[in-house]
């Protein structure tokens, strides 16, 4: 795809933090957003410019920021590989993804360090979806709500391990996901949250105490929301109402309609609203290809009809695209673009520390950019100030 220098973008209508310009223009010289005007003035002041779009009837927001991916076009995380980070990294835009955290699955400690010390050297290429860091997702989870984390490898939380992982992958784990059941002093998250750590529960027993326990001790996030934990029970509304409950929580959420039906996602859209979630697809290395025969972990996945599954039936991660899973989100009561927005850019960069850098359209930041029509259809992406995506 084309690089540039230098962008500008007309007569979009611009969702900025705090209001929308209806015809503005932005201007991207050096990776990063230079100037933002309204109007039709700016036409006059850039005389100059590698390459002029004319977004009328488009609107710009920010590029978004998926928080939980393994893989795609035919790659995955723990493949530790440039060329398979490469494949992901260079297939995501299309989709309107200008950023990925790169995320691992239960594996044996080995495999874990491979795919870790890889991410550490992986150089993100112009053009290209960012990488900005690592979900080590297990090993440290509880075996019944394993999902497709291949038992045989998990473990209980183990600090000196994860200090080791962390020295092997430069410091870039960003998130982990955890059972926090299994740490019952809370030495081990308070830890990582300590040192900066997005600690999420995940493949987690721990019912609304254990999880109101675990928030007091640094745990801040839900992985996959209703997958792999505890649902509502009168009894005890389990991990997916402390979600519903804790203010301190935000939740990921895949909105494919396979993972959490369309009935569920309104009921936890109305009770978390946008401020809470975060779109992610928690995708497998067959998004983007055709149905078949695939491996997720070292498990055989089989896919169809837009399913991932392992032998048993249990669901294997996603194919879902993020702009479909916006999509999907938008069709519920209430949910506008604004908290699409909120959803797929800003939670996600304020989740783990980039909100300074990215998830908005403001001046001075990295100027990822997505340029859509009124149905959330990408036309252009934006990645660090370079045309990574275009509609033809």
């Amino acid at each position: 795809m084309e690089t540039n220098k230098s962008i500008l973008i007309k007569n979009a209508k611009i969702y900025l933090e705090d209001k929308v310009i209806p015809n503005g223009g932005i201007y991207i010289e050096n990776e990063q957003i230079q100037s933002l005007l309204e109007g039709e003035s700016f036409t006059q002041t850039f005389t100059e410019v590698a390459h002029i779009i004319d977004a009328t009837g488009l609107i710009a927001i920010p590029g978004f920021i998926d928080g939980h991916i393994h893989g795609a076009n035919g790659a995955d995380t723990m493949d530790a590989t440039e060329e398979a980070l490469d494949k992901i990294a260079s297939l995501l835009p299309m989709e309107g993804t200008t950023s990925f955290i790169a995320t691992t699955i239960t594996q044996s400690p080995d495999n874990i360090s491979k795919a870790l010390e890889n991410a550490a050297r992986y150089p993100n290429k112009p053009g290209q979806a960012e990488m900005i860091g690592i979900h080590l997702e297990g090993p440290f989870v509880e075996k019944s709500k394993a999902g497709a984390q291949p038992k045989e490898y998990i473990v209980k939380p183990d600090l000196e391990q994860f200090k080791k992982w962390q020295e092997q992958s430069g410091g870039n784990i960003k998130t982990i996901t955890m059972a926090p059941e299994h740490d019952e002093e809370g030495l081990f998250i308070k830890h990582l949250a300590a040192a900066g750590v997005n600690v999420s529960a995940g493949h987690t027993d721990a019912g609304f105490a254990g999880i109101k326990k675990a928030v007091a001790q640094g745990v801040s996030q839900l992985t996959h929301l209703c997958n792999a934990m505890n649902g509502i029970h009168h009894r005890d509304i389990g991990a997916v109402g402390a979600a519903f409950q804790l203010d301190e929580l935000r939740a990921e959420l895949i909105a494919d309609g396979i993972h959490v039906t369309p009935e569920m996602l309104q009921l936890i859209y109305n009770n978390m609203g946008s401020e809470r979630i975060i779109l992610i697809t928690d995708a497998m290395r067959a998004k983007g290809l055709p149905d078949g025969d695939y491996e997720l972990g070292g498990q055989p996945v089989k896919v169809k009809n837009d399913r991932a599954v392992l032998e048993d039936g249990t669901l294997a991660g996603s194919i879902l695209k993020m702009h479909d899973g916006a999509k999907q989100m938008l069709q519920l009561e209430g949910v506008k673009l604004r908290n699409i927005v909120e959803m797929a850019s800003v939670n996600p960069a304020k989740q783990i520390g980039i909100y300074d850098q990215k998830g908005s359209i403001t001046l001075g930041k990295v100027a990822d950019i997505l340029l859509v029509d009124d149905d959330l259809n990408i036309k252009y992406t934006i990645c660090r100030g370079k045309i990574s995506f275009q509609y033809e």
